[in-house]
């Protein structure tokens, strides 16, 4: 059984953020150009990887950042390499954990010690499309519009309460890749504004649900249209 979520509450500060990557890390880049420009009140503590070779991480250390890969293959069971990213990332004392292109499923133990800390971006309009092509998926469904959801990130797979969507329309002649590429674009630009809102006290979550400027969201979060 899923223990209840806790109530968090953020005073203004620069926060400690843990980034957890497993490739480019794209979103990355737009995080740490965030915290550099001071459009996110927070600094960058650590980047890890569950690919040591991912190339976030030597963008990472351009950057200063402190990197970590951790080879998941190493370890003997998924429970083993969570308990010890668990262990790694508390080393790092962080406000908040941060997905960005982190392509593993978490273990029910990991997400609640981070409940309420730890946020994800999913490229689809959760609740549409968990795990994996959502690209392709909302092509074959024939959806006329597409996008990515910040959520916060609970045991349920891509299932945690949304902060904010990006919306951006399917045109024809899309392809997978057309639409991943301008999705992307949209993402790079909807990831540092939550985390600006979130890193300034003004998102918060209360009994999974998510206050911005104390007022309840709806279930979908902010919508941002993109023109």
């Amino acid at each position: 059984m899923s223990q209840p979520e806790k109530s968090v509450k953020q005073t203004p500060g620069k926060k400690r953020l843990v980034i957890l990557i497993s490739g480019t890390g794209s979103n990355l880049n737009a995080i740490i150009d965030g915290t550099a420009d001071g459009r996110i009140n927070a600094g960058i503590v650590a980047v890890i990887s569950n690919r040591p070779d991912a190339a976030g991480l030597e963008r990472a250390t351009k950057a200063g950042i402190k990197t970590l890969g951790l080879d998941h293959k190493s370890f003997a069971s998924r429970e083993a390499f969570d308990e010890e990213l668990q262990a790694r990332i508390e080393e790092f004392r962080p406000d908040f954990v941060i997905l960005a292109g982190f392509m593993r499923i978490l273990t029910a133990p990991f997400v609640r010690h981070f409940q309420g800390r730890m946020l994800n971006i999913h490229p689809s309009l959760l609740p549409l499309y968990t795990g994996l092509n959502t690209h392709a998926r909302a092509l074959e469904a024939g959806d006329t519009r597409h996008g990515a959801t910040v959520h916060f990130v609970t045991e349920d797979l891509d299932g945690g309460p949304a902060i904010a969507q990006a919306l951006i329309p399917v045109l024809p002649g899309d392809t997978p890749e057309k639409l991943a590429g301008r999705l992307l674009i949209q993402e790079h630009i909807l990831y540092p504004q939550v985390l600006h809102w979130l890193c300034d006290g003004k998102v918060t979550l209360e009994d999974s649900r998510v206050l911005l400027n104390g007022e309840a969201l709806p279930e979908c979060g902010v919508r941002i249209n993109a023109v």
